[in-house]
């Protein structure tokens, strides 16, 4: 097949999962069917989205999910990523939307792979409250009793590590708080429902469960000992605190001790075995000292009062959404978890890997994912055990508070008339995985 680079993709392993993701409240619309979550909530608050929208119609995917599994049949792959709504479980008939599209995706033989919880809390609850866990695993027992003789493959959350910090430390997603490190409990919270989630699949009969971490390596701005210690506590908020509570049973450098309850009792539920463990990966993140001053990066607003500083990566591309092209990033960053966690880490799949950039003739997009898919194939050619890869996005979608204005997707969404256009992407991806089987 044609490629970015001109030269062909290496072949991966018999049984690698190709597909895309994507999330309820960015694409599923029909927003009056389901109760709130903290996003509606989030959204209707002025200035709070960058173009003033919303997410109530949105890709309307919940009246046209019969074109768009059509779309992802025609793309040719192996398995599609996308979440449950938890409000929208709650709501009456909520459960019969996700009956209809699992089974639209197993008639055209897709894979159906949900994730339970991206972000969209019901309004009346607060992941503050410890309770907030014990109500989402009695959600994902509902749900995995009602869809699990046709989902065979589980995951439980999305980003704790942004939902967290974004929308509890910094106040840039929803629910928008700034509670800055008062957010721990967050952290631990979520931590804690993903493991009792676990045990609710377990008990559901589930034997292929993971969670989707966001995860990326964090460079120092210098050797420098401040921007080494800065960039080692960066590392530690971003990476350490969401991954080895789960893979090692432990919160690293004593977090433990900032957290809320019997967090040795709670580690161990958090710590139940996993069989793969799903990696978000975007860029990589240069780390220095504070600098005393407030910056906007990325387009979230990084407070002088945080004990480090995020500087641009000089001398490579940039997205739409300003964030650095990296694809040796992520082998560095497989690399780094395998060395760092050995035989702890279960296999991993790359649960999203995309970019933001306009238009339907989209070279920049084909360029990056080449890229990334290519050292996906050198983790793999160093011994790391990857066992797939998910694009993100399958459409043009609410990109939380940036709105309508960045778009990821391998299909254009015109949100004016809902019109679907394959962009070259698209036809770039499905060559790739025509070429692999």
């Amino acid at each position: 097949m044609a490629t970015a680079s001109g030269d062909p993709i290496p072949t991966f392993p018999s049984g690698f999962l190709w597909g895309v993701s994507t999330s309820a409240h960015q694409i599923e619309g029909a927003a009056e069917l389901r109760e709130p979550s903290v996003w509606d909530a989030f959204t209707a608050e002025p200035g709070r989205v960058k173009d003033s929208s919303t997410a109530a119609t949105a890709c309307d995917h919940y009246h046209r999910y019969r074109e768009d599994v059509a779309l992802l049949a025609d793309l040719g792959v192996d398995a599609y990523r996308f979440s449950i709504s938890w409000p929208r479980v709650n709501s009456p008939g909520g459960l019969d939307f996700y009956d209809r599209l699992v089974d639209e995706l197993c008639a055209a033989g897709v894979r159906p792979v949900p994730t339970l919880f991206h972000w969209d809390l019901p309004v009346s609850l607060d992941w503050l409250e410890r309770d907030t866990a014990a109500r989402y695993a009695e959600y994902v027992q509902v749900v995995a009793d009602r869809l699990g003789d046709r989902v065979k493959k589980w995951i439980t959350i999305n980003e704790p590590a942004e939902h967290t910090l974004f929308g509890h430390a910094l106040g840039a997603h929803a629910p928008g708080k700034r509670l800055m490190f008062d957010a721990l409990p967050v952290a631990h919270h979520l931590l804690l429902a993903h493991g009792l989630g676990v045990q609710a699949l377990r008990a559901s009969g589930a034997a292929d469960i993971g969670i989707a971490n966001s995860h990326g390596p964090t460079w120092p701005a210098s050797r420098e000992q401040p921007d080494l210690e800065a960039a080692a506590f960066y590392d530690l908020l971003l990476n350490r605190l969401f991954a080895e509570p789960i893979l090692l049973g432990e919160y690293p450098d004593g977090l433990g001790e900032l957290m809320p309850g019997d967090v040795a009792a709670d580690l161990k539920t958090v710590s139940e075995p996993l069989d793969f463990y799903g990696v978000n990966y975007y860029a990589p993140t240069r780390v220095g000292a504070p600098q005393g001053t407030e910056i906007e990066f990325g387009g979230l607003t990084i407070p002088a009062e945080l004990p480090f500083s995020v500087r641009e990566i000089e001398d490579v591309p940039v997205t739409d959404f300003g964030w650095p092209v990296v694809p040796e990033g992520l082998t560095e960053l497989l690399t780094t978890f395998r060395d760092r966690y050995g035989d702890r880490l279960p296999p991993v799949v790359i649960t999203e890997n995309g970019c933001s950039y306009e238009g339907v003739h989209d070279q920049a997009r084909i360029a990056y994912l080449d890229g990334h898919v290519r050292a996906l194939h050198q983790a793999l050619a160093a011994g790391v055990d990857v066992r797939g890869y998910f694009v993100w996005s399958l459409m043009d979608n609410f990109e939380w508070a940036e709105g309508y204005v960045q778009q990821f997707g391998l299909v254009h969404v015109d949100f004016t008339t809902q019109e679907r256009t394959k962009k070259d992407s698209y036809a770039w991806y499905r060559s790739l995985l025509r070429a692999q089987r």
